[in-house]
């Protein structure tokens, strides 16, 4: 049979309600008291109910994690880093997928907002009013973007883009063009911005962008014609899985990369080294934001004081065969 609280009580020889206290609120506790229930309950094997605790602490032990696509790798490192550091704070986590849908989004923050303590909401799609509105009602950190009044950690999306063209201007190329990726992204307005300060910086840089296309593979290709017909011999991917898909079209257009045209992304996701020519890419921390995450929202939860957050998260180009030396024309 299960032990109970009563057991603990009884072998420790205080009431059910100090051996409640001892595990739930221990502040309230005499020193001495709390290590003598603890050692009784650590004896007897006993397991405090999570639904009982949540009764007496007003807390569920659970922690709400959104993204807007559970089918791109960039989220599943974020998710990893998250879980870690859950668990050993003693947090389970629910995970729910947006579909990029900023109208989903706020609903399923909503929807989570009883069965949970607090929600990370990772690159989130909604306006910065949604966004605010959703963080006003419910303990919200936001993860990959930023909303004034809102805690939050980012990637220094700028310095990536600068570090990137930088690469692809000193093997020589000029003209650069630019995949975007979606319209509802705030790290994608983040890196235009960028890029044109820039081209604005560079007289003899010709940006030029080619639109915005789905994060994924198919966005690639969607990608891949356009940039053939721009005449650029650079394009830096809105991600990797985008490069992945501009690279396949290219090559079945009979364009070689990094011969004829250079190919960059962001996120150094696994698929990145898995393709030829493997990508050169921006690598951001995403475990380490996961983890930070949970971090900052226990921090808002429980008003406790823990370790300083980092508030942005820096980045670092990885050069791989996808660039090359710009081609004489």
């Amino acid at each position: 049979m299960a032990v109970t609280i009563r057991d603990v009580a009884k072998a420790a020889g205080v009431s059910i309600s100090t051996v409640s206290r001892a595990l739930a609120k221990p502040d309230q506790v005499a020193e001495a008291t709390r290590v003598h229930v603890r050692e009784a309950a650590r004896t007897l094997g006993y397991r405090p109910s999570p639904a009982a605790r949540g009764l007496i602490t007003g807390r569920t032990g659970n922690i709400g994690l959104v993204v807007p696509d559970l089918e791109n790798p960039y989220f599943a490192s974020i998710c990893k880093g998250v879980q870690a550091r859950a668990r050993a704070a003693g947090y389970a986590v629910f995970i729910a997928d947006s579909d990029e849908d900023a109208a989903v989004e706020a609903e399923i923050v909503r929807s989570l907002a009883k069965q949970v303590d607090g929600v990370i909401l990772c690159s989130a799609r909604g306006g910065d009013d949604a966004v605010r509105a959703v963080a006003e009602e419910h303990p919200v950190v936001l993860v990959n973007r930023t909303v004034d009044g809102v805690p939050s950690i980012a990637f220094d999306n700028g310095g990536g883009v600068r570090s990137v063209m930088a690469h692809l201007l000193a093997l020589g190329h000029r003209t650069i063009a630019y995949a975007a990726g979606p319209t509802s992204s705030w790290s994608n307005t983040v890196r235009v911005e960028a890029m044109r300060a820039v081209a604005a910086a560079s007289p003899e840089l010709e940006l030029l962008e080619l639109g915005n296309f789905p994060p994924s593979f198919s966005g690639g290709l969607q990608a891949g014609d356009l940039a053939i017909a721009s005449g650029a011999t650079a394009v830096v991917a809105f991600n990797d899985l985008v490069a992945v898909g501009l690279i396949d079209r290219l090559r079945q257009r009979g364009v070689g990369v990094p011969e004829a045209m250079s190919v960059a992304g962001f996120d150094n996701v696994p698929v990145s080294t898995l393709v030829w020519p493997n990508v050169t890419t921006v690598d951001c921390p995403r475990v380490q934001m996961g983890r930070a995450s949970v971090d900052l929202l226990l921090d808002t939860v429980l008003g406790r004081a823990g370790t300083p957050v980092v508030p942005v998260l820096g980045t670092e180009l990885i050069v791989r065969n996808s660039t090359g030396v710009a081609p004489r024309r």
